[in-house]
């Protein structure tokens, strides 16, 4: 794969956005993995719910956890076009928003390569970026649809804060990728959310030698 032919060049260094990485039949068998775990495996926030494997990042070091075959697939179809740069990804997030559910603003951290990448499922969600200040001004938004995968490196993951607003419905007007989806959209179409199940797919650097199984 040739990431540069998916760069959105309307938004600052550097975000891709790559419509329908994955099949709807893939996309189903996301989401029935995901809803077949076991309940404790599932970590409850204020404001969505989400599952950790790989390990759980930690300054001194990530003590690396199995990876189970369903997700494995996944994680290598993503390590496969070397939007990594040559580093394995082995840390997975995997978060489920309800219909107006969303995350406040963030950046991932220096715990992590700094690339990141994301499988949406489910429903479509709209990725806000903002200036990491106090008066916190919107630099661009970027619209998910099912099944896409987006990457954020360089300026766009150290730099800047990402979100996800608390709303039920989104407006397409200022997404800056538009023209790269899969469907065509209209200027200010609305758009009602559903359940969404994103997988966050990442690099840890730091490892531990031991094992969790």
């Amino acid at each position: 794969m040739n990431l540069s032919e998916y760069r959105i060049y309307d938004a600052p260094n550097s975000i891709f956005y790559i419509p329908n990485f994955i099949s709807q039949s893939e996309e189903e068998y996301i989401l029935k993995c995901v809803y077949s775990v076991p309940k404790p495996k599932w970590t409850y926030l204020v404001n969505r719910r989400l599952q950790d494997y790989g390990g759980v990042p930690h300054s001194k070091g990530m003590i690396p956890e199995h990876i189970p075959t369903w997700l494995q697939k996944f994680v290598d179809k993503v390590s496969s076009t070397n939007i990594f740069e040559g580093c394995k990804p082995n840390q997975i997030l995997v978060n489920e928003y309800l219909p107006g559910q969303g995350i406040m603003p963030h950046t991932d951290g220096p715990l992590f390569h700094p690339i990141v990448t994301t499988i949406s499922c489910g429903s479509h969600t709209v990725l806000e970026f903002l200036e990491n200040s106090e008066k916190r001004e919107k630099v661009c938004s970027v619209l998910l649809e099912p099944c896409s995968l987006v990457v954020v490196k360089d300026n766009m993951y150290t730099k800047y804060l990402h979100s996800i607003k608390e709303v039920k419905c989104d407006i397409t007007s200022d997404c800056v990728n538009l023209n790269q989806c899969s469907k065509e959209y209209q200027t200010n179409d609305p758009i009602e959310r559903k359940t969404r199940v994103s997988l966050t797919i990442r690099n840890v650097p730091k490892v531990l030698k031991i094992k969790l199984f």
